[in-house]
């Protein structure tokens, strides 16, 4: 059985946002106050999650394997984003480990749930490599994330007699010789700045640029706030119950709002217990909305 996702991780989400309000040593000792699970506790937790869909037992297992994911994250600073971030992203990938581990499976959680914490964050570094999607491909995503240890370790083990270094690296990791060249060269391709001035001028790339549109970072920016705005807002109606959803939804959302008695009748109360219910929903509402507008 499994509940709403938002529902469910609600707690652990907040725990979550306070890595942009805090400082990041205040989040690992709060990380570190979670005690770990023995595998008899995390097979009970996750029993109880998936046969009653328990949010305690779910916000537990979440809780518990905080910890790893920072271990996890930071092996990923190597590609110059935020620490912050990627522990951010690597927890939204523990969360839906969670929500799909099935314990009678035999393993532990951390090991099912180490898969989809590394998938949650390589797809954030790829996103934030270049404005230019990267990734597009299994063969390109595993050459991204391994070329640059490959090629590490093979020229410590020393160049064969008449093998080129990108050759064996293509061996090694079973893709064409031209595959690794390309992803070499895209990868050394970094994004530039528009607004960096020219080389022997004062004008800059972007002051050759006639265009109307909006620059890339705004269109990027613009994106990732309605993403935040959608996952708060998601989080926000989670805190509701069954009826004080279904009046939100169907006199704020929907495309033909009904009227208070319409509910009332529909839900079998009386108009002033769905006005009632109304406000109540709209208190919740604006406590779970307020950190979403503060950020």
């Amino acid at each position: 059985m499994h509940v709403n996702f938002g529902s469910i991780f609600l707690a652990s989400l907040m725990l979550l946002s306070g890595l942009m309000r805090e400082s990041l040593a205040a989040y690992l000792s709060e990380v570190g106050r979670h005690p770990l699970l023995t595998a008899d506790e995390e097979q009970a937790l996750a029993r109880a999650y998936r046969v009653t869909g328990d949010k305690r037992a779910a916000h537990k297992l979440v809780t518990a394997n905080l910890r790893f994911v920072v271990k996890v994250a930071s092996g990923y600073r190597g590609y110059g984003l935020r620490l912050p971030d990627l522990i951010q992203e690597g927890n939204l990938g523990l969360m839906k480990a969670v929500q799909k581990f099935d314990p009678d499976l035999g393993i532990r959680l951390v090991s099912y749930a180490a898969w989809w914490i590394r998938a949650y964050i390589q797809a954030h570094v790829l996103q934030s490599w270049s404005v230019v999607k990267l990734g597009t491909t299994q063969t390109q995503r595993r050459l991204f994330f391994a070329l640059g240890r490959t090629r590490r370790e093979l020229s410590r083990a020393g160049a064969g007699a008449d093998d080129d270094l990108d050759d064996r690296v293509a061996r090694r990791l079973r893709v064409s010789t031209d595959d690794v060249r390309e992803a070499a060269r895209r990868m050394e391709q970094r994004d530039q700045s528009l607004d960096a001035p020219a080389p022997g001028g004062d004008l800059s790339p972007v002051d050759r640029i006639a265009s109307g549109d909006d620059l890339q970072d705004e269109r990027l920016s613009c994106a990732r706030e309605s993403d935040r705005v959608r996952r708060g807002v998601t989080d926000a109606l989670a805190t509701l119950d069954d009826r004080e959803r279904t009046i939100i939804e169907q006199r704020f959302m929907a495309d033909d709002p009904a009227s208070l008695q319409e509910l009332g009748t529909r839900l079998g109360f009386s108009r002033e217990r769905a006005r009632q219910l109304e406000m109540r929903a709209r208190r919740k509402l604006r406590t779970a909305l307020e950190p979403l507008a503060a950020g």
